[in-house]
């Protein structure tokens, strides 16, 4: 009789309803449209990108390339600071997003204390950060005066809090059972050693959906680089670098020069390269390591969205 009945949800689920088989369908096709208009765009730029640039002009092409071809991709990896520039890249998003991260979450536990006697003032006075700024010229002579110009720091320092992931943040810890913190106090520990060991591993989700944040936009940052170091070829990333090829494609085009006179007498003669196939090959080089980062943050992004941005 016990296992009958242990069976009888199991047999229940078999058994669908005409109306929820109906919205099945119908979800399945609903999101494999979704899927299909969201990875559209990114497969026919790699299309497009591994399409010879002259066939490129004449349109029509959509998921498979007509006539296959490395010549775009070979004319952005010639150049040679390309793969120090992907380094610097890679520096100022890893230490920038690390020490961000850590930053924007001791001030969003800071202000999610109940007892911080400032939270409100210090709370309205980051908001306000959001909708006014200074402008452009005196964040240019602020970050002059302070002797960053040149200098690797002014990726990192400039944006270390974030307002919007310190709000995302916060949201999140103050859902934290208050039980667990009052207990690490009887313990003996301290506001650092609370937040060390107590709320950061249990802040996870939520790091790990700011750190998405953080790791995208210092990746895909070139107009620091513009502002700040473009003088030193030294500190150029690989954003920026791909804007000067792209620049300069199009300078060469409006200036009537012909990229086969850069082959000339070659077999790459043939497939000259243009600013829409260069613009494709950059999108796809400058995508791709962020894509293949976000598989293993999804989990805990979904996870830190739904926890830290729905109020309880």
């Amino acid at each position: 009789m016990a296992k009958s009945l242990s069976k009888a949800p199991k047999m229940h689920a078999r058994f669908k309803s005409p109306s929820d088989r109906l919205f099945d369908t119908f979800n399945i096709i609903f999101m494999i449209c979704l899927m299909i208009v969201t990875l559209y765009p990114f497969l026919n730029t790699l299309a497009v990108s591994l399409n010879t640039a002259n066939d490129s002009i004449k349109g029509g092409i959509y998921l498979l390339p007509r006539e296959f071809t490395w010549e775009n991709y070979k004319y952005v990896f010639e150049e040679a600071t390309i793969f120090h520039a992907t380094l610097i890249s890679a520096l100022r998003t890893v230490i920038g997003t690390v020490l961000s991260v850590f930053c924007c979450t001791m001030v969003a536990y800071t202000i999610a204390r109940p007892e911080y006697v400032l939270r409100k003032f210090i709370s309205i006075a980051f908001i306000l950060t959001m909708y006014f700024s200074g402008g452009l010229i005196p964040n240019f002579l602020l970050i002059r005066e302070l002797g960053m110009m040149n200098s690797f720091w002014v990726y990192i320092i400039p944006g270390l809090i974030g307002v919007f992931n310190v709000i995302i943040i916060r949201s999140f810890i103050e859902k934290l059972p208050e039980g667990i913190l009052e207990s690490a106090r009887i313990d003996g520990a301290g506001e650092f050693t609370t937040f060390l060991r107590v709320v950061l591993p249990l802040c996870l989700p939520v790091i790990a959906t700011v750190s998405l944040f953080s790791a995208v936009a210092q990746w895909n940052s070139w107009f620091d680089v513009f502002l700040y170091n473009s003088s030193n070829v030294n500190l150029s990333t690989l954003q920026y670098e791909l804007m000067k090829i792209l620049q300069n494609s199009n300078t060469s085009l409006n200036s009537g020069n012909d990229y086969a006179s850069m082959f000339s007498g070659s077999e790459a003669a043939i497939n000259r390269v243009t600013p829409t196939s260069i613009r494709a090959t950059m999108t796809i080089v400058a995508s791709v390591p962020i894509i293949l980062v976000y598989p293993f943050l999804q989990k805990y992004f979904v996870q830190g969205m739904t926890l830290g941005g729905v109020k309880g």
